[in-house]
């Protein structure tokens, strides 16, 4: 299992020292809550991935003579 370049060792090592400083009981909340926020961050790369390549696309349209100006 390799996470974002972590792999299993770490993860269970991450997942102990999390338990032991968090305790059992807010473990469960932290992690939604982790998560939660890992999926607003990739959400918020992807839409400006997708922003920044529109707009590339359009100037590209635009003036068909940008990638040769780039050469």
């Amino acid at each position: 299992m390799d996470l974002m370049g972590v792999g299993t060792a770490e993860v269970l090592m991450i997942l102990l020292v999390a338990l032991l400083v968090i305790g059992p009981n807010k473990v469960v909340g932290f992690g939604r809550t982790m998560g939660k926020i890992v999926h607003t961050i990739k959400k918020a790369s992807f839409d400006v991935t997708a922003s920044l390549t529109k707009e590339l696309e359009e100037e590209k349209k635009r003036d068909p003579n940008t990638e040769k100006k780039d050469k």
